[in-house]
């Protein structure tokens, strides 16, 4: 039992020193760059080196770490145990009678760890972090984050639809109409040139409108150039920022969606984000499995032929992921489908990897 345990502690304390190591590397690297790329925007803007410290490079590091993860945890994988490969120490292991699956328990013991901290950082510490981040962006680095939508179609309350052809950032929408069902029967339809928003009334004004009411027995209509009124919708429903959705928390991020699916809004992009910080965590255990069953055996090449294969099976991993989620985003795959392909198809070729490596 001993024996196991000394083994379980040098196996997690290489796996975890390699991926801390090798992870906080690739963090000042970044650092240095973004540094030197916005530079002249701090110096241009007088922003407060408290706010740079605290309000920005603070929450981009723990934000570039998490994206980094499951990357970073197959090249720890790869490099640590190609290098116990090459010392033979893996053969000596194995020569004391440990079978390869129990060789395995410390690799996944510290790839739960992993992707524990993941999950925590995705999930709930990373979007409140990303949101300060963001409001110090949008106010020293760039100011044109903010998106319009066109041709909307709302539900802004049980029965009552709208249509614009677009909103505009003044905060006007382009041929509106709004249209008011009981059950499934049309009672009063309204189509106007225009709707603008009055911060001072906080109100919305209607311009050149044309109002149909249907009766059961007779219709009426009304026309006007003016109409002020009050609607179930304020202008920031139909403005967002870019990666709005990095900004909310898991359980708000639901909470959003279903708003977002009563009110009629695409939330597809918010579906993958939801999906995605549950799969990342999981393809730890995945990449962890495939790499060090790869390393684990001797190659013609060294090191370098390990590494290499690890790099052109993690990047086409990552690649893997990006082409399911532009068939997710152009709605011919549901989202949680898009997410988890790439981690059940990595899954199949960690089983044959492993497999394979504990013969």
């Amino acid at each position: 039992m001993k024996f196991y345990k000394t083994i379980d502690i040098y196996i997690t304390k290489k796996f975890l020193g390699t991926f801390f190591y090798s992870i906080a590397l690739i963090l000042s690297i970044a650092v240095v760059f973004d540094i030197s790329e916005n530079l002249d925007e701090f110096l241009s803007k007088d922003a407060p080196m408290k706010a740079i410290v605290f309000d920005y490079y603070l929450n981009f590091i723990p934000y570039f770490a998490n994206l980094f993860s499951p990357l970073f945890t197959f090249i720890a994988v790869i490099f640590f145990t190609s290098k116990m490969a090459y010392n033979t120490e893996i053969i000596a292991i194995l020569s004391s009678g440990v079978s390869f699956r129990r060789l395995m328990r410390p690799y996944l013991v510290s790839a739960f760890i992993l992707a524990a901290l993941s999950f925590a950082l995705g999930n709930f510490i990373i979007p409140p972090a990303n949101k300060t981040m963001n409001n110090f962006k949008s106010m020293y680095i760039n100011t044109t984050r903010v998106i319009t939508e066109q041709n909307i179609h709302r539900q802004i309350e049980p029965g009552v639809y709208i249509y614009m052809q677009r909103f505009s950032t003044n905060n006007v929408g382009n041929k509106f109409t709004m249209e008011r069902f009981e059950g499934a029967k049309l009672v009063e339809k309204l189509t106007s040139d225009n709707i603008r928003w009055d911060a001072e009334t906080e109100k919305w004004v209607i311009n050149n409108y044309w109002k149909r009411i249907i009766y059961d027995d007779h219709e009426e209509f009304e026309k006007g150039y003016r109409m002020d009124t009050t609607l179930n919708m304020i202008p920031d429903d139909y403005k967002t920022m870019r990666n709005e959705m990095e900004s909310y928390t898991t359980p708000a991020l639901t909470r959003e969606i279903k708003s977002m699916q009563m009110r009629g809004v695409n939330s597809v992009d918010w579906d993958i984000e939801r999906h995605k910080r549950m799969a990342s965590p999981f393809s730890a255990f995945i990449l962890t499995i495939i790499g060090a069953g790869l390393a684990s055996r001797k190659m013609k090449g060294g090191l370098g032929l390990h590494l290499g294969l690890g790099l052109a099976l993690s990047f086409s991993y990552i690649l893997f992921m990006q082409i399911s989620t532009v068939f997710a985003i152009s709605g011919s795959t549901p989202p949680f489908v898009a997410v988890w392909i790439p981690n059940v198809c990595y899954s199949v070729i960690a089983f044959f990897v492993f497999k394979w490596a504990a013969r």
